[in-house]
Parts: structure tokens; sequence; C-alpha cells
């Protein structure tokens, strides 16, 4: 729920300024001075009000980024030890003021959040400013009951909730949904010292089955809110890091409870070309303890669960490297041996005898045609000796076989 815009990409400055510097507050300043510098800059800078400086522009990039490092304890820390180079960049999300731009820029964007890209929006400088002055309407909002609206675009209906101590201490919650689907935020403002409201948190709604919500809760512990746009972008260019980066998103709410008194809320409409409709309520958690400690009891194990993955996500890239190594290597060794494989093929089908008699033709044809007509006559002769030494042995036998004189016969037998 913080009001920080956040910057990514093209929209981190090039020449980043210190954080503390650019804000005008002091290394040891703490969260509240932090959030009032942030929201005085803002408002002076904001484009609503300087449509014809472009420096202002500029200038309010740079007090959004840098408050998005300060408001953050573990971004200010890492920047504290560290530096810019110490931040992720990647992992920081954008929010953009939409409510004074054109429509093909405002279409441009429409259609980039269709597709499922997280663009979030600021509050229009005339809504904070009319909230600054406390010219703004303010209806009331008993506890335990609910009231439903329509609210057009970068406009808020703002709503007071008086609560005594009794509802203070045992804790309340202010809920908005829409059966519409539609695009709206839940701002809670805090009585500024001139009279007016300052904004203090707010909440954009999220989709939920076949309605858009968003709450707050004040509990009298830490209680925290899933911004399910931290590291959306990242997440979408590295899928092995969505998982990872799942958890990140649950940020702690800058207030926890809530004094006897009357408190504003209002409900800001986040659409780009319609009104917002919405019913918003008011509970005292009096009657709703188990699901309060059921909430408190699955946050605690999220939390865990975060560390935990956190840890784990560094075993895993150990792991997911050392794979890459084997599964390279492995290709690799196939490649090797599947040529191998291939060069024995080949040297084993030199070896046919389709290839030798083509061997021998051409030998014989490079001896010219006399070589071959003695191969021919030779071949001739040796059928011809063959077949006259078959008679001569016939004839012989034939006449030692006759020629036995018959004396022999009888001495024989």
């Amino acid at each position: 729920m913080k009001t920080g815009s956040k910057s990514e990409g093209p929209s981190t400055p090039a020449l980043r300024r210190d954080p503390y510097e650019v804000l005008n507050v002091t290394r040891d300043s703490t969260d509240q001075e932090i959030k009032s510098a942030y929201r005085k800059l803002a408002l002076k800078y904001h484009p609503d009000k300087n449509g014809s400086n472009p420096e202002a522009s500029e200038l309010f990039k740079e007090v959004a980024y840098s408050y998005s490092i300060l408001s953050d304890p573990e971004k200010r820390r890492q920047y504290d030890s560290a530096g810019f180079e110490a931040l992720d960049a990647s992992g920081m999300d954008m929010e953009i003021d939409l409510s004074n731009l054109g429509t093909v820029n405002t279409m441009f964007a429409a259609l980039f959040s269709k597709l499922g890209v997280p663009i979030k929006t600021t509050i229009s400088a005339n809504v904070l400013e009319e909230a600054l002055n406390g010219t703004v309407t303010v209806r009331p909002l008993p506890i335990g009951t609910s009231v439903s609206g329509k609210v057009d675009k970068q406009c808020a209906h703002f709503f007071g909730v008086t609560i005594n101590e009794e509802q203070a201490q045992t804790g309340i919650v202010i809920r908005v949904t829409s059966t519409a689907q539609s695009k709206f935020k839940l701002l809670f403002f805090e009585q500024d010292i001139n009279g007016g409201y300052s904004l203090a948190l707010q909440e954009d709604s999220e989709k939920s089955g076949k309605v858009t919500s968003a709450g707050l809760y004040f509990l009298h512990f830490q209680v925290y809110r899933m911004d399910s746009t931290v590291n959306a972008l990242a997440m979408a260019k590295d899928p092995e890091a969505a998982f990872f980066k799942r958890l990140e998103g649950l940020q702690p709410c800058e207030v926890s409870e809530l004094k006897a008194g009357t408190h504003i809320f209002a409900v800001y409409g986040d659409n780009f070309f319609k009104t917002a409709a919405y019913t918003i309520e008011a509970l005292c958690t009096k009657n709703y303890e188990e699901t309060t400690e059921k909430l408190k009891d699955i946050e605690a194990q999220i939390l865990r669960k975060r560390n935990e993955l956190r840890q784990f996500e560094t075993e895993y890239r150990k792991a997911l490297a050392r794979f890459q190594e084997v599964t390279n290597r492995y290709n690799e060794e196939k490649q090797a041996v599947d040529e191998l494989l291939k060069q024995r093929d080949g040297i084993h089908a030199s070896f046919t005898i389709m290839k030798s008699s083509n061997h021998i033709g051409a030998g014989a044809t490079s001896n010219g045609s006399s070589s071959k007509s003695t191969v021919d006559d030779s071949k001739v002769e040796n059928q011809g000796g063959e077949d006259g030494t078959s008679d001569e042995k016939d004839k012989s036998f034939k006449k030692r076989w006759f020629n036995i004189p018959r004396g022999s016969d009888k001495k024989l037998g």
C-alpha cells in the first residue's frame, strides 16, 4: 500500500542522483519524514500541474524513483550498503500518470494492460490537491454498512468512517469490490496539519474470479499486501525466475491500526475509458476473530516460505548451471560419437564387390584394347587346352584298357 512511484528500465534516470539528496532528507530520516518529503515534491512536479514544463516531468520521475528506493526497507538497506550497484533495477516496477494523456497514448496503455503488462497509474494531481486543501465532499460510511456507486475515471469518491474506542481496539477492515470488474484504487488519507487530507496508503484493485477487489486491513499486527506487479516484467523475461519472485510481492503495510475517530477513505476511478462501478463496505473484525488469526498465521507461513525460497533459489541456480554444463557435454559427446560411427560406416562400405569390379575394369581400360584382346585370347586358348588334354586322357585310358594281354587277366585273377 505504498504510495511511492516505482520506475523501471527507461524510466530510471540515466544519471542518478543520491535519493536522499533528491528528496532533501538525511540518511537517518524516518519513514514518515521520507514520505512527507515525497508527497510535497511529487505534488510540486506532477505532470498535471506542469504540462508546459518538460523539466518538471523529469524531476517527477526522479522523485518517484528515489522514493521507490527509500520507501522499501530492503532496497534502502541495499542502497545504503553498496549504492545503486546493489539494486536490481529490472526488479522495480513502474508507475505512470495517465490522467493527462491523449486518446492514442491511453489506448496504447490500455492495450498493454490487457496483454498482461503491469501498468500502475499515479493518482491525478487534481484529486490530491483537492484533498490536501480539504475541498472534497466526504460521505459517511458507518461501520457494518456498504455503499455502491460509480466514479468517473481519474476522479474519486471520499468516505468518512467513524469508529469508537472498542472498534479501534478490535480492528477494522475496508473493502471495495466490483462485479463489473472495474479498475480502481482504494485510498486512505491522514489528517494534514493544515486541515486537509494527505494520501497515506493506496491499494490497487486485483481481479479475483469474476470480481475485482481491494482491501485495507487495520488489525493491530503487521499486515501485508501482495503486489502482483513486483518484478512482473522480469518474471516474463525469465520464466525460471517467475516461481521464485511470486512471494517477493508481499510487502508490509505502513499503517496497521487506527485510533478512535473519523478516518477518510476514497475510491479512485482507474479505468481508461469508462466509470468504475464499485461497492465499498466498512467492517469491525470483532465477529471475525478466527478469520483474523488465520490471516496472521498464513502470512507468517508465507514470509517463512519466502526466506526458504531465497535460499533454495541459489541452490537451484547452481544445479541448473551444472545441468546446463552436462547437457552441453552430452550434446558434444553425442555429436562426436555420431561422427565417428558415420566415418566407420563409410570405411566399411568401401569393402564391396561392386567397387572392386569397378577398380579392375578401370585398370583394364587404362592398358588399352590390346590388353583386353590378349586376355580374351588367352582365355580361349586355356579353354581349348583343357578340352584337348581331356580327350588325350580318354584316348590313352581306352588304349591301355583294350591292349591289356589276355594272359594278364588270368594272372591278376
